[in-house]
């Protein structure tokens, strides 16, 4: 599937009781999408069932957020982020996610499901500033890895500058 990757600046919204639900396998292939998520996304059930969760990547996201966000649940973690997302036709919408790993009946992970509502806006302009900072760190690298290398321990950084022992605590505490 071609899909255009040219951005509108167009900032989408759903509904504060909405949530937007999917499933990945443990590769971050889409294995379900609720109606919410296709509907603010602007995909069909069919473009999404199969694809990489990363065909939502706004480039205006930092890839480091990400590489946590993997890690931490690929380690059996919940995780908690903001994150801005973009639409099939380039418009954007951010999310506040939720997301755990998936087990089936034996203990062994099998995916993950990912809740997302509407995030306060106090809570994006206080990670905005932060994303365009790490975002900075990442496109002034030589290549991506040393990018996201970068980028990631910057963000540790900041977190222990700021008084936290985690992004996951300074995402709850910007969340109240």
């Amino acid at each position: 599937m071609a899909i255009d990757r040219s951005l509108t600046n167009v900032e989408r919204t759903f509904q504060w009781d909405d949530v937007i639900v999917s499933k990945t396998d443990l590769t971050g292939k889409i294995t379900y999408a609720n109606d919410v998520f296709l509907g603010i996304s602007g995909y069909t059930e069919e473009e999404l069932l199969g694809a990489p969760h990363s065909i939502l990547r706004h480039p205006a996201m930092p890839r480091c957020v990400f590489k946590f966000l993997w890690d931490r649940i690929a380690q059996g973690h919940e995780v908690f982020a903001y994150v801005i997302n973009r639409a099939k036709n380039g418009d954007h919408y951010w999310v506040f996610a939720h997301v755990t790993p998936c087990y089936d009946q034996a203990g062994k992970m099998v995916g993950y499901h990912s809740n997302r509502r509407v995030p306060k806006a106090e809570a994006v302009a206080t990670v905005k500033p932060l994303y365009e900072t790490l975002l900075g760190i990442e496109n002034a690298a030589p290549d991506r890895k040393q990018g996201v290398e970068q980028s990631f321990a910057a963000l540790v950084k900041t977190i222990g500058d700021l008084g936290f022992d985690s992004y996951d605590r300074l995402v709850m505490t910007i969340s109240r």
